[in-house]
């Protein structure tokens, strides 16, 4: 679900009357397609490389936005009254906690996609701003309504947004996107995004500022970094029928004794690092005895290699058994296996979704959450090229399909891409 700030007022009665203010995001639309406002509250907002350099080698350096519409969908009255409830219990705890109407009353629907890159100088911002600066003309129509109908659509911000700032020095490949380029992801409907990665710090301290107060400014909320480490290790809470999601997330890339992605510190900027899990579990802990689903969005294994690591091996059946319910992973750039660990599902990794000119299969995951649990989970196939991202039908989906029924032996995937889980 896409945001952007309307203005929604809650009036509530304890005793004596009290008034609490929301703002309101609601969502843009194209072609008459229509999704609900999430109510959002920016209060408390504030190891060894694996070397194979193949993401930045791949970026390949080169030198009309839709119609709106935004509508409030009515939410039983029980349902809403426990939203408010769960809402301001978060307020007063210090959470950063979004309120989300959905479309179906039964569920709520999250979308995750993996790598994006918004850089001007790299291939894909450059052929974006070459065919005319046209969204439809970006993604396909059918994975344009899927990123938008959403109820929390979430992807990796794989750069920082700013002007600002030297690139890292002895880095090779370093991405800086221009603070205006945030606009795309209202035209995508992004709601969340991942900072937890090794090209957060790409331009230094300044930069790095200069993306939380962009995605503040534009109402898109953040995980895995922070101006220091108690924001960086904050979960993003999302209130939706009755249900309290948490979303935390980290990064264990860059694994030597000195990162080029800083870790957030006491008084300094940075991302929250997981190679040590220590600090990730205490973040996963607090996110389990403050909601009813945990969602670990992190950055992991190696670059282009299909199979996981052994960390992706040894750290995620020690994060299913701490309490998340998913886990799912990004930074090889391709596609891994769908998996379980002690009943939780795991997308090792939803590979490259808009982020070099490289021809690659990638995906989106779609995400069906009640009071209970998990209630689906569906791989969307698409494919990467040309500087596009479209949606597969027929036999170039089906072969997608089966690709990941070769890697995922542990799994069922039917026809529709619903996974069924067998641990």
């Amino acid at each position: 679900m896409s945001l952007f700030i309307t203005s929604l007022v809650i009036v509530l009665v304890t005793g004596s009357l009290a008034m609490l203010a929301f703002s309101a995001v609601a969502a843009r639309r194209e072609d008459s397609v229509q999704k609900p406002p999430v109510v959002v509250d920016f209060s408390g907002f504030a190891q060894y490389d694996d070397g194979s350099g193949q993401e930045e080698a791949d970026a390949e350096e080169t030198a009309e936005e839709p119609d709106t519409a935004g509508q409030t969908v009515p939410v039983e009255e029980e349902i809403l009254t426990e939203n408010e409830r769960l809402y301001n219990e978060a307020l007063q705890k210090g959470e950063n906690v979004y309120l989300v109407n959905c479309e179906d009353s039964e569920r709520v629907t999250f979308a995750f996609a993996g790598d994006i890159l918004l850089d001007d100088e790299y291939a894909m911002m450059f052929h974006y701003r070459t065919r005319g600066s046209d969204i439809n003309d970006t993604f396909s129509a059918d994975l344009l309504e899927r990123m938008r109908r959403a109820d929390v659509f979430m992807l990796n911000n794989e750069f920082p947004f700013s002007t600002r700032g030297e690139p890292t020095e002895g880095k090779t490949f370093t991405f800086r996107a221009n603070p205006a380029n945030v606009d795309m992801y209202e035209l995508l409907g992004v709601d969340i995004v991942s900072l937890a990665n090794n090209h957060a710090y790409d331009f230094g301290e300044e930069a790095l500022l200069d993306t939380f107060a962009t995605l503040e400014e534009a109402g898109i909320p953040y995980v895995g970094a922070g101006r220091n480490i108690e924001e960086a290790r904050k979960p993003v809470y999302f209130i939706a029928n009755g249900v309290k999601i948490a979303v935390v997330s980290a990064t264990q890339i860059e694994r030597n004794a000195v990162p080029d992605t800083k870790e957030a510190t006491a008084s300094s900027p940075g991302v929250l690092r997981c190679m040590d899990p220590e600090a990730l579990l205490e973040v996963i802990s607090e996110a389990g005895e403050n909601s009813d689903f945990v969602i670990l969005y992190i950055h992991w294994g190696t670059e282009s290699q299909a199979e996981t690591d052994w960390l992706q091996d040894k750290q995620a059946p020690v994060y299913a058994e701490a309490g998340v319910d998913l886990i799912i992973g990004d930074h090889p750039h391709c596609l891994q296996k769908l998996d379980s660990e002690s009943g939780v599902p795991v997308v090792y990794s939803l590979g490259n979704y808009w982020f070099n000119s490289k021809t690659q299969n990638t995906c989106l995951v779609e995400v069906g959450i009640r009071k209970e649990g998990m209630e689906y989970l569906r791989f969307i196939p698409c494919v990467q090229e040309n500087c596009r991202t479209r949606q597969l039908e027929g036999a170039e989906k089906d072969e997608v399909l089966n690709y990941m029924r070769g890697l995922s032996p542990g799994v069922s995937i039917d026809d529709e891409g619903y996974v069924t889980f067998s641990g």
